[in-house]
């Protein structure tokens, strides 16, 4: 079993908040990792029919069974057990740490959440596999491109298992649309829906136009406006703002559209191999992708926030990522496997911009060697999400 990063953020949570919601895409290790991180504590799920049925009879008295807490998964399918943690919370004396609660739909799980536990819980947003929890076991292949097209959502990376990747994305991505989706849209929308993910795809690490969506699969854009927030919130997409710094420009005003994992992306292009994405057209979109992706899943497994955008003005001049942390950051990502002083040019003239002592430049690249060269960090993709440790 891969350790993930994400426990050590999970147990500070843990010590100052009586309730933790462990939230995140389908298939990303939720309930694993809260197992994980509280070995001594009962594991309940609700997928269990008797348990089930025995919660929604009398979910304060079914809680009484365990005056320890417990680690309770699928907890949205017993919708009043939310108000019956709130009320044993309430009651009894403060104690940290005491539900864990984890769920695959994002959707009823968050609402009962905020419904219920307003104040009284703290979110543990968990992604897929990042590179360096591959790396940490081994399991991290050399070939940059191969890394990139399988993914990284566990089950493809379980040595028990032999899951087919196409399989098992067809397979993830029906599962979404029937267990997440169709209780959000109309049920006649949903082949339309899937083809809007696929449409979707196409815009990953591009500026998200929904009138251009909404003419391609013949829709409204406020229909786009809400199934991107369906998305968002399910978290098979990630938007980066703009950044609001002004430096004298005239800046765009409109998101970039993101995926969170490489592998569900190169799925939905139909990209089958690796040496596909070598020459695909949107290759250097992808590794942007997988870029942001691994920032992200840094950030959110030390239960930070991102604080990550983009810059562009109206004249075309752009930085992929501005990253605001101790330090403010401009990194460009590059899809070639040499650290070349021509790919530096955009953060170097960011940097200046801002003209202070707290800026630094900063390249992303496909190499395998990470260095400093002439004032700019030059990061190879092993390190990308390590360098969000950067504060």
């Amino acid at each position: 079993m891969i350790d993930r990063t994400a426990k050590d953020a999970l147990l500070r949570l843990a010590s100052q908040f009586a309730v933790v919601c462990i939230t995140g895409p389908r298939q990303t290790g939720k309930s694993t990792l809260a197992k994980a991180a509280f070995p001594g504590k009962r594991y309940l799920s609700f997928d269990d029919r008797t348990l089930r049925e025995l919660a929604t009879a009398n979910p304060i008295d079914f809680l009484l069974a365990f005056p320890n807490g417990a680690i309770i998964d699928e907890a949205q399918k017993v919708p009043d057990i939310f108000d019956a943690v709130k009320h044993h919370i309430d009651q009894g004396a403060f104690e940290p740490g005491k539900y864990i609660l984890t769920g695959s739909n994002q959707f009823s799980l968050r609402q009962n959440m905020t419904d219920s536990l307003a104040g009284r819980a703290a979110y543990m947003k968990l992604l897929p596999f990042s590179v360096g929890e591959l790396n940490s076991v081994n399991m991290l292949r050399n070939n940059v491109y191969e890394v990139i097209h399988k993914g990284f959502y566990p089950p493809l990376h379980d040595t028990s298992k032999s899951f087919h990747r196409i399989d098992w994305f067809n397979n993830y991505v029906d599962t979404y649309l029937d267990l997440d989706v169709k209780n959000q849209i109309n049920h006649s929308n949903i082949s339309t829906f899937k083809k809007f993910i696929q449409i979707c795809a196409i815009y990953s690490g591009q500026l998200c136009s929904m009138d251009s969506i909404a003419r391609e699969i013949g829709v409204s854009a406020p229909t786009v406006k809400q199934w991107l927030s369906i998305l968002e919130s399910s978290f098979i997409i990630h938007f980066l703002y703009p950044e609001t710094q002004n430096l004298g420009k005239t800046l765009v005003r409109t998101p970039k559209l993101y995926f969170t994992d490489s592998g569900l992306l190169c799925y939905l292009l139909r990209i089958e191999t690796p040496e596909e994405l070598i020459l695909h057209p949107k290759k250097g979109a992808i590794v942007e992708t997988f870029a942001i992706g691994e920032l992200l899943k840094n950030r959110l497994n030390s239960g930070k926030q991102p604080n990550i955008a983009f810059f562009r003005d109206l004249r075309g001049f752009e930085v992929d990522i501005v990253a605001d942390w101790k330090r403010t950051f401009a990194i460009e990502i590059k899809s070639t496997i040499e650290a070349e002083q021509k790919l530096s040019g955009n953060a170097r003239k960011y940097v200046a911009l801002r003209n202070d002592n707290n800026s630094r430049g900063a390249v992303f690249y496909l190499g395998d060697l990470s260095a400093q060269i002439n004032g700019i960090d030059y990061v190879s993709w092993k390190d990308w999400g390590v360098y969000a440790d950067n504060e």
